[in-house]
């Protein structure tokens, strides 16, 4: 289960950032902050995606509502009857692969069987793709909260190209001129590594 109230996260009001750290502790801030926080946005520092807080009530229930965000969805019939397959002590799950004839001759011939050589096979094409989709999911972070809060500062076209450009020298030149709190967070996502929970940093 997801610990959204644990979440790392970063609140703007306007260009001023009002408040960053666990989701639980940033929504208790702005709650106490209330008509300061004008124009309110929350940012998710792993991905640049905006959080949905709703802020009405007494702090324990601003709180309460975020740790029922961090509750897993129902599962579905089919969901448990796979989740009842497999090895759940080692968090495998049971899933339809489809391959041809040729393919699962191969995979059986492999030490282990199929199912230990398509998970080295997994695991090996992880390992050789991360420092790319790192790259790329940082990027698509910092152009997240940059079309949020800063598409009609200037330069922003031009920071976006040299965002995906990967030329950070570039980048920095372009917001030079961005207030001091939206120019360090866009740098900051940029510039960051990927959340193991939520990109291929896992291990």
């Amino acid at each position: 289960m997801p610990d959204t109230q644990n979440k790392s996260c970063t609140a703007f009001s306007g260009h001023r950032m009002m408040a960053k750290g666990a989701l639980a502790d940033v929504a208790v801030a702005l709650k106490r902050a209330g008509d300061a926080t004008d124009s309110l946005l929350v940012f998710d520092d792993a991905t640049g995606r905006i959080i949905d807080l709703d802020l009405r009530g007494s702090e324990t229930e601003v709180v309460q509502r975020v740790r029922q965000m961090s509750q897993a969805p129902e599962i579905s019939g089919e969901a448990q009857d796979q989740k009842g397959r497999g090895r759940p002590k080692l968090g495998v799950v049971a899933r339809e692969v489809t391959l041809l004839p040729r393919q699962w001759e191969w995979l059986a011939a492999q030490p282990g069987g199929a199912s230990a050589a398509l998970r080295r096979l997994v695991d090996d094409a992880r390992k050789a793709t991360q420092p790319h989709q790192q790259k790329r999911l940082s990027q698509e972070a910092a152009y997240r909260f940059m079309h949020a809060m800063a598409g009609d500062l200037p330069g922003y076209e031009d920071a976006t190209r040299a965002l995906f450009a990967d030329d950070l020298k570039a980048l920095e030149g372009r917001i030079a001129t961005w207030p001091d709190d939206i120019r360090a967070y866009a740098l900051q996502l940029a510039c960051a590594p990927v959340d193991a929970t939520n990109g291929p940093s896992e291990t």
